[in-house]
């Protein structure tokens, strides 16, 4: 029955492309953005059962809209994105990015993933479902990312064989124990073993013998490209290039002149990795990162082909990226190429946003994972970070980049204790394991934040989603970890012992349930109390949820203590394991 009715679509698609029967609605007057050769072509736009029929001269239709000689183009993909990271339940997540124009979002969900295992996937996947863009899964390949931490759940070869069984799942998303690769670990690669889709790579820095080692496995992309010529050799021998610009992470400008070249451009596409609520309302998604290219000298039709057809190609999915037969109706319109504000946007030929506001309505919420928090017990001398030595490892923040550098410091204590030395901008740094009352508490020191006062901490700290804390004291550390437990997750800033701004997370501790303006407005009202603690950073918060993220050079802090990622090992240094028991 079912290839029945698939075939009676077809029939009909082509009755429509031919002319001979009325299309369901027909775009007249546009000017369509060819992604296939760069062209704009004067054309009407037939569609039929929310596809594409035909491009041309087209008039028997149900329903017509003059497009009056504007843009038409197909909707963007953001081919690398961690929704979670928005700090938004799924629907309100739609309801940020479909009147921006992405239409198509590639996801792996190891946020919520690293906490709630299969059951976060299947929250998200739910819920997507009922929503008005095309979410397409990577199966985490990294729950947890390392052994170099704790997390909440495990995400096992056959787990993702299961996983791969879904029509949203199109792939293994990207694959950061690069070391387990390289050194051919039979857990990572019975992983890639498993798929015969797209593989997402991870691998800052690596090149030359290993990066050939890494290819050979089966991996094509890479997002962690930071300069030019790391990006250079990467795509000569295969990959292809996300090219980064997110919240913290950006990477647009220096990967820039690969977008500009002629023999390499088609292997590169636009992501955003991790984009917060605050800049999705503010700035956009996929279309400020194309708006910002087109300002640094970019072509408009090439930014076009670099968030469409080419990240369609990559993926896998040929009715996507394009306004042409066959291709789903995912469409956007546009009066300027450079501005990219949307006047209209379809999905499957449905009009779903009008002048940026959505026009369609949430799902019920029904289920959600707020029994995630269980950090084991602590108490102030919990943070006492003690002193072997006249110097100690101190991580140092890049502003820009998710990267750190690893420095050895001169500190200061009082008798044995190191304590926060705010003239030199050294701070301290915790990450408290909230999966499974362990009491594990890794310390450490860390440079670059700016406070003078007060305390930062968060839930949202990959990849395992321990609550990672900064701070001038342990008093107000304490405080701001001991109201992140108790809102079931979220950010907080706290000095003299109170908290003075919050965002409550309590889905997986990563999602909020309130609406985008609410989410927004209490994330500013957080960003400003820790520009008033003296942080100098533009996204503190952002900036703090990647120090526990151990597969990011040079020098990480998780739960069971400071990582020399470059080793690839606990440096024995900073770790309270059990501390809290």
């Amino acid at each position: 029955m079912a290839s029945k009715r698939g075939v009676a679509r077809l029939a009909r698609l082509i009755g429509t492309a031919r002319g001979e029967q009325p299309a369901d609605l027909v775009l007249s007057n546009a000017r369509v953005v060819n992604v296939f050769t760069g062209e704009l072509e004067r054309a009407s736009v037939a569609i039929a059962g929310g596809v594409i029929a035909g491009v041309g001269d087209y008039t028997r239709t149900r329903k017509v809209i003059d497009l009056k000689g504007k843009y038409l183009l197909p909707g963007f993909i953001n081919g690398h994105t961690h929704i979670e990271s928005s700090m938004l339940s799924p629907g309100q997540y739609a309801r940020a990015v479909v009147p921006r124009g992405t239409t198509g979002v590639v996801t792996d969900l190891h946020e919520i993933a690293n906490v709630a295992g299969l059951r976060g996937i299947r929250y998200v996947l739910g819920r997507a479902r009922r929503l008005p863009f095309e979410l397409f899964l990577m199966a985490p390949s990294c729950v947890p990312a390392t052994h170099l931490e704790t997390s909440g759940a495990t995400i096992t070869a056959g787990d993702i064989r299961r996983l791969l069984k879904l029509r949203q799942v199109i792939g293994i998303g990207e694959v950061m124990n690069f070391p387990g690769v390289i050194g051919a670990s039979e857990s990572v690669l019975s992983k890639i073993n498993a798929v015969s889709g797209a593989v997402d790579g991870h691998a800052p820095g690596l090149g030359g013998r290993d990066l050939n080692a890494y290819l050979a496995a089966g991996i094509r992309s890479d997002h962690e490209s930071v300069s030019l010529e790391e990006a250079r050799e990467k795509a000569r021998r295969g990959m292809f290039i996300m090219i980064r610009e997110g919240s913290s992470e950006k990477n647009l400008q220096a990967l820039l002149p690969l977008a500009n070249d002629d023999k390499i451009y088609q292997r590169c596409f636009f992501v955003v990795d991790d984009r917060s609520c605050r800049d999705l309302a503010r700035d956009g998604d996929i279309d400020a990162v194309l708006r910002k290219a087109i300002r640094l000298g970019l072509d408009p039709v090439r930014a076009i082909q670099m968030a469409t057809i080419i990240p369609a190609r990559y993926f896998g999915q040929n009715r996507l990226g394009a306004v042409a037969p066959g291709y789903l109706a995912n469409l956007l319109v546009t009066d300027d190429l450079s501005a990219l504000e949307m006047a209209m946007v379809f999905h499957r030929g449905r009009l779903v946003a009008k002048k940026g506001k959505p026009l369609f309505r949430l799902p019920p919420d029904d289920e959600a994972l707020t029994d995630t928090m269980r950090p084991g017990f602590i108490t102030q001398e919990s943070f006492e970070l003690l002193a072997d030595g006249r110097t100690f490892p101190v991580i140092e923040v890049v502003p820009g980049q998710i990267i750190t550098r690893k420095r050895e410091e001169t500190v200061k204590a009082v008798g044995s204790v190191i304590v926060a030395d705010t003239e030199r901008d050294i701070l301290k740094l915790a990450v408290v394991e909230r999966h499974k009352a362990t009491g594990n508490i890794g310390l450490g020191l860390v440079k670059g934040f700016g406070l003078k006062r007060g305390a930062l901490a968060s839930s949202v700290a990959h990849d395992s989603h321990n609550i990672v804390a900064v701070g001038t004291n342990d008093r107000d550390i304490l405080t701001a970890v001991a109201a992140v437990a108790r809102l079931g997750g979220g950010l907080v800033a706290a000095s003299s012992g109170k908290v003075l701004a919050s965002v409550a997370l309590p889905i997986a501790g990563l999602l909020s349930p309130e609406p985008l303006e609410a989410v927004v407005a209490r994330v500013e009202r957080l960003e400003g109390a820790a520009r008033e603690l003296g942080a100098t950073l533009a996204s503190p918060f952002a900036a703090l949820s990647f120090l526990a993220l151990p597969v990011i050079p040079e020098l990480r802090l998780t739960d069971l203590g400071l990582v020399d990622v470059g080793r690839f090992e606990l440096l024995g240094r900073g770790g309270r394991v059990g501390k809290g028991n």
